[in-house]
């Protein structure tokens, strides 16, 4: 199992500039990936352009949205920028896309929740035309947890991301990937993407990875503690972790920052560099 970590862009406070120094020193350390989450509504940077702004900065190192609301966005021009991050990392772009859960980001925007499955089905097939013109055109990945994400999964893309939760959930959805890859006829088996958040440090670190995780998770209500208690915050945690979904069948795991310190890299490096 290949292991990525995310750049913080949707930790707030985070300085642009960080996020270019952030990518080199990923691309130095073990990592495979460097991966970009999305929001329209809140206090964050725009994926699209922290992944081009990542692409120049390095060479080796794969570039992955975690994921991008296809919905939210045009396709002729999402397209267009997605080709543009693909061409400028040497082809090192795989984008991941799901209709997303929160209606503030439909609402910023004007745009109808409601027809967002038919949309991103719609935005998958065009998005699959537009790519064929490469020799190697980006991965698709499709998110989310209903029946309807994993059909998408199989008819449109490469492979399916799993959006969080405990080694046990991975395993479940994978199974339900491949189950739906099969129906669809598809050769082989879907590549399996999922992803985790950690916090590592001291306690003062360690409360505003959780602070980030309550509020960033504010419009489940409630669940926002649940997902908030999966947080990954001491080496053994992230070891097991690992362990678990490479042992589930996951291709690659991307670690996602809960803050945006900079040591945060130092102190996962070694848990995942084995």
């Amino acid at each position: 199992m290949l292991v990525g970590i995310g750049l913080p862009n949707s930790v707030p406070g985070t300085d642009a500039r960080a996020l270019v120094d952030w990518a080199r020193r990923a691309e130095s350390g073990p990592f495979a990936s460097l991966g970009v989450v999305d929001r329209m509504r809140y206090p964050s940077h725009e994926p699209m352009t922290v992944l081009a702004a990542a692409a120049s900065a390095t060479t080796r190192i794969g570039l992955v949205t975690m994921v991008v609301i296809g919905p939210l966005r045009r396709t002729p021009i999402f397209a267009r920028e997605a080709a543009t991050v693909h061409r400028i990392s040497d082809g090192r772009l795989t984008l991941g896309l799901a209709v997303g859960a929160r209606t503030d980001d439909y609402d910023a925007l004007g745009e109808d929740h409601k027809t967002r499955g038919r949309r991103l089905e719609d935005q998958l097939a065009d998005l699959r035309d537009e790519f064929e013109e490469f020799e190697r055109g980006p991965q698709l990945l499709v998110g989310g947890g209903s029946d309807l994400a994993f059909a998408r999964s199989a008819r449109y893309a490469d492979g399916y991301v799993h959006g969080g939760g405990p080694p046990r959930s991975f395993a479940r959805a994978a199974d339900k990937a491949r189950t739906a890859w099969a129906e669809a006829g598809r050769p082989g088996e879907p590549k399996l993407w999922a992803q985790a958040y950690f916090a590592l440090g001291d306690e003062a670190t360690i409360d505003r990875g959780r602070a980030y995780m309550l509020d960033y998770y504010a419009f489940t209500g409630p669940f926002a503690a649940k997902i908030t208690e999966g947080l990954l915050t001491t080496p053994q945690s992230v070891v097991q972790f690992v362990r678990g979904y490479a042992e589930a069948g996951c291709d690659h795991l991307v670690l996602l920052p809960a803050v945006s310190d900079p040591d945060q890299q130092d102190r996962l490096a070694p848990l995942v560099g084995s």
